[in-house]
């Protein structure tokens, strides 16, 4: 899972100035709980992963990943619809996104929203239905 991360990330990482081979792995490695991650399996086979952590007043999403070769055919949109169907473990949804990353648009159509930004993440939330998004807790 720490290649598949690599992998899926490069892209981004690489336009960011960001990325390091060795340093994309280690922090997945150093954040990984296996109690927290799911593994999504598509006909079969490990295709990526999501993890769900909760903290005391929100619940993140993190660890999203899927492989390139099963990009674009709604499988990340049907797994998030699942996880927010679901409910958060506390407080709302938050995750962040790399700057210009096209997962931000998978965000945005399941409605979160901007919450806050740096040169390299823009971190969103799931704003509830007729309100903003709620104030960052971070």
């Amino acid at each position: 899972m720490a290649e598949l991360r690599a992998v899926v990330m490069r892209p981004d990482l690489e336009r960011l100035g960001r990325f390091d081979a060795v340093r994309v792995r280690s922090r997945f490695l150093d954040a990984y709980v296996p109690e927290l991650t799911r593994v999504i399996v598509v006909d079969g086979a490990d295709a990526g992963l999501i993890a769900v952590r909760p903290e005391r007043t929100e619940t993140w999403i993190e660890h999203f990943y899927l492989d390139p070769s099963l990009q674009g055919r709604g499988i990340g949109g049907s797994v998030l619809s699942t996880l927010l169907a679901e409910g958060p473990a506390a407080g709302p949804f938050r995750l962040n996104v790399l700057q210009g990353s096209p997962a931000r648009r998978l965000y945005e159509r399941h409605g979160f929203v901007q919450d806050a930004a740096d040169e390299i993440d823009v971190f969103m939330a799931l704003a509830a239905p007729g309100r903003d998004a709620p104030t960052a807790g971070r």
